[in-house]
C-alpha cells in the first residue's frame, strides 16, 4: 500500500512569492532590482511580525486599593414620575433629579466599587459591584419609571442588596436607599431586611425624597399620590438606625447633592488587593519600520530619490 503523502496547511502565503522567485532567478535582472525585491520581502516580514502582536509581559505587581463597596438602590415606582421638582430652572420629575444627583455621585467616586439596584414592584440587579463606573452611569441613564412596576417593595430591594454583599469583605459595605414612598408590596419587610443587613455588618443610608409643597400636584392627584404624604420617614429612620447609618430628607436637587456629599465623608477602607502585570507592546515599532521602508521604496520606485536608480521591473529583450 503506497505511503500517504503528508499535507501541510500551516504555510504562510506570500502574495508576491512567485514574482519574487522568478525575478531572482532571471538571468537579465539587474542587481538593483534584486535589492528592491529583497526590501519588499523585508517589509512583508515586518508586517507579519507586527500583526502577531509581540509584547513583553512583566512579573505581577501587587496593587492595593482603598475605597468603599457601595450599592445604590433607587426607586422607580410610579410616584417618581411626579414633576414637582425644579432642575436647571425648569420643572422636572423626581426621577430626573434623582438620576442627575446619582450620576454626579458615581462620577465623583474614583476608588469605590459601585453597584446598582432598581426597584418598584420588583427589585432588579442592574450592575454588580464594579470599578467600571461608566457602565453604572449608562444603567442610570436607562432607568425609567415603571420599568420594574408601579408599587414600592423596599424590603425586597434591601434583601437583594444584602445578598449581593455576601461575597464582599466585611469592611466598607454600604447600601444607599433612595425612595419617595412607603413599602406596599414585596415579600420581605423593610425592617426584616435591615435586621439581615445588621447581621452582615452592612450600613444602610436612607434618603427620603419628597416635596415641601402642601398643594397636591395635579398629576399626583390623577395618580392618587400627594407629594410629601406617601413617604414613610419613620420606617426609613428605623432602617438607618438599626444598621448604624443615617436618614436624610431631600426636597430639591441641592439638598440631594448635599446628602451625597455627607455620605461621601464615610470612612475609607482597604479593598481586596489585586495584581497588575506591566506590558510593553512592540508592534508599533515594527509597523513604523515597515511604513518607513515602504515610503522609501515608493520614492525610489518613482525615481524621486536621485541617488538611487529607479526600479525597472521590465526585462531586456534577448538578441535574436
Amino acid at each position: 500500500m503506497p505511503r500517504a503523502v503528508p499535507v501541510f496547511f500551516g504555510a504562510l502565503k506570500v502574495p508576491f512569492y512567485d514574482a519574487l522567485g522568478s525575478a531572482l532567478h532571471h538571468n537579465h535582472v539587474d542587481l538593483i532590482c534584486k535589492k528592491y525585491l529583497y526590501l519588499l520581502g523585508l517589509i512583508w516580514i515586518l508586517l507579519v511580525l507586527a500583526a502577531s502582536g509581540p509584547r513583553w509581559v512583566g512579573q505581577p505587581v501587587p496593587l492595593s486599593r482603598e475605597g468603599r463597596n457601595i450599592m445604590l438602590t433607587l426607586d422607580l415606582s410610579g410616584s417618581m414620575a411626579l414633576d414637582d421638582m425644579v432642575l436647571h430652572g425648569r420643572r422636572a420629575t423626581r426621577l430626573a433629579v434623582v438620576k442627575k444627583s446619582a450620576k454626579d455621585f458615581v462620577a465623583a467616586r474614583t476608588s469605590d466599587r459601585i453597584g446598582l439596584i432598581l426597584f418598584a414592584t420588583r427589585a432588579y440587579m442592574q450592575t454588580p459591584l464594579t470599578y467600571d463606573h461608566q457602565n453604572v452611569l449608562s444603567r442610570i441613564d436607562d432607568a425609567t419609571v415603571g420599568l420594574a412596576g408601579q408599587s414600592t417593595s423596599i424590603g425586597d430591594a434591601l434583601g437583594l442588596a444584602v445578598k449581593r454583599f455576601q461575597s464582599v469583605p466585611t469592611e466598607g459595605r454600604v447600601i444607599i436607599l433612595l425612595t419617595d414612598g412607603a413599602n406596599n408590596s414585596g415579600i420581605l419587610t423593610p425592617l426584616k431586611a435591615a435586621q439581615l443587613a445588621k447581621m452582615d455588618h452592612i450600613k444602610i443610608y436612607t434618603i427620603g425624597l419628597g416635596s415641601d409643597s402642601r398643594a397636591a400636584d395635579f398629576g399626583g392627584l390623577l395618580m392618587g399620590l400627594n407629594p410629601g404624604v406617601d413617604l414613610d420617614e419613620g420606617t426609613l429612620k428605623q432602617i438607618a438606625e438599626k444598621t448604624g447609618g443615617r436618614y436624610f430628607y431631600a426636597n430639591d436637587p441641592k439638598s440631594l447633592e448635599r446628602i451625597y456629599q455627607k455620605i461621601n465623608q464615610l470612612e475609607i477602607v482597604k479593598q481586596d488587593a489585586s495584581t497588575i502585570r506591566p506590558q510593553q507592546d512592540y508592534y508599533p515599532w515594527l509597523l513604523a519600520m515597515a511604513c518607513l521602508l515602504w515610503a522609501w521604496l515608493s520614492l525610489a520606485w518613482s525615481g524621486l530619490l536621485r541617488f538611487y536608480k529607479p526600479l525597472n521591473v521590465g526585462f531586456r529583450k534577448e538578441a535574436s
